[in-house]
């Protein structure tokens, strides 16, 4: 025991690095979110602008603690000054309006592939476009006031908006290309995603909202199913209120947004259109599968034991997702988590998410009662998997820029119990613990 002892972490000496959001910012989203949800359950309001509301009651309590008691605003990140007197118009004018022009140009861009993009004029997709063209209009009015005023707390207002006007007037010689491609990326990915997110959030909403209670609870298994569904409709909730939220005054920000092609081609090919899981796709593992439910039909008590183990594991997504409060998006840095889920693995929403699909869909089990079926299936989803692998090590090269991801991963190393895990099954020796100070 003493020699156990000698090789294990001593967390009194060697803390998890601090979370660049707060545990409780993700707490106060949640409760707004829940009571939203209780309120809209009573009165059976699962319809569209529900949803629209369940993002806003998501939202302002995450805005208000982020402001009020976090005080985020102040943080050196946001690069904005505080201390000193507004910068005088007459010095950041020119450069606001550049900055306008070229965001006001980037939302044409946006607003163009929209309309050149078929997927997004059909099914859940046509519910984004709507409120996306009601907001276009308040966006480009409101963004005049707050870019004016940005430019002038800012302590370098010369940005990659303002990078992109100057190429804008043909100013091109000026222009810092690695910060122009950086703006653009940055855009891109908000673009595509947010609109997706958007899409997915009424269906969500409806299925939370809609069933009443005694359809819920007729039996363990439409109650998993229900929770699984909440799980879900959470996780939407944030991720959508993540990539509407990207602004310096919250320091929700991006960043940087993920340079590498590899990274982009392994996040893009897991949503529409390029999904290629999705029913008929070239990855679809579920031709000739049942289910957790069909292969445990004839035991009651195993049903009701792998239904609540569904329910934890999308538990555990939902939790990496509310984890980020306001920060939550895909291939860009908004700041380094450690808290929460991320405090167990650097990957849980990943982790999780694979250990659903293997024990709700039972792959190498085929329905069929064909063994190419099952191997088949097996293969496809393993394959699925090894793509959730490659998103997490692309994030990670993207993420170890930032020293500060750098100490979080070496803590892990030392700390965390899926890592420490990992290496005892692989009969690999525990990292020397940090000397005491």
């Amino acid at each position: 025991m003493n020699a156990e002892l000698k090789i294990a972490p001593d967390v009194r000496h060697d803390p998890r690095p601090r979370s660049a959001v707060s545990g409780a910012v993700g707490l106060a989203g949640l409760a707004g979110l829940l009571s939203w949800m209780i309120v809209a359950r009573g009165q059976g309001m699962d319809g569209p602008l529900a949803a629209l509301a369940a993002l806003l009651a998501c939202a302002l309590p995450m805005i208000m603690w982020s402001l009020i008691v976090d005080r985020v605003h102040r943080n050196p990140s946001t690069g904005l000054q505080w201390g000193l007197p507004l910068r005088p118009l007459s010095e950041s004018l020119d450069i606001s309006i550049a900055k306008i022009a070229a965001l006001w140009a980037t939302w044409g861009a946006i607003g163009s592939f929209y309309c050149v993009a078929r997927w997004y004029w059909d099914g859940a997709y046509l519910f984004a476009m709507q409120l996306l063209g009601y907001a276009a209009v308040p966006l480009l009015l409101l963004s005049v006031p707050y870019v004016i005023w940005l430019d002038r707390r800012l302590v370098d207002p010369r940005d990659g908006a303002w990078h992109f006007g100057q190429l804008i007037v043909g100013r091109g010689a000026a222009v810092d290309r690695p910060l122009l491609h950086d703006y653009f990326r940055s855009w891109a990915i908000k673009g595509f995603f947010l609109a997706f997110m958007l899409s997915i959030v009424p269906g969500n909403w409806s299925l939370v909202i809609a069933p009443d209670a005694a359809e819920i609870t007729a039996d363990p298994v439409r109650l998993a199913h229900w929770l699984i569904a909440a799980m879900f409709m959470i996780d939407v909730c944030f991720a959508t209120v993540g990539y509407m939220l990207t602004l310096k005054p919250l320091d929700a920000h991006i960043r940087s947004a993920h340079p590498y092609a590899a990274g982009w081609m392994a996040a893009l090919i897991c949503y529409p259109p390029f999904i290629l899981m999705n029913e008929g796709g070239p990855l679809d593992y579920h031709p000739g599968t049942g289910d957790w439910v069909s292969w445990l039909s004839g035991s009651p008590v195993a049903t009701a034991l792998l239904g609540a183990v569904l329910v934890f594991l999308t538990a555990v997504y939902a939790w990496a997702t509310v984890a980020f409060g306001i920060r939550f998006s895909n291939l860009t840095h908004r700041g380094i988590l450690t808290h929460g889920p991320y405090a167990w693995t650097k990957h849980p929403a990943y982790v999780s998410k694979s250990l659903f699909w293997w024990l709700a869909t039972m792959p190498f089990l085929a329905a069929s009662g064909s063994a190419i079926d099952a191997i088949r299936n097996t293969a496809l989803l393993a394959a699925v998997t090894a793509i959730y692998y490659w998103r997490a090590k692309t994030e990670e090269k993207h993420l170890s820029a930032d020293p500060a991801y750098r100490d979080y991963a070496e803590w892990m190393e030392r700390n965390a119990p899926l890592p420490r895990l990992i290496r005892k099954l692989r009969g690999k020796s525990e990292p020397a613990p940090l000397p005491a100070e």
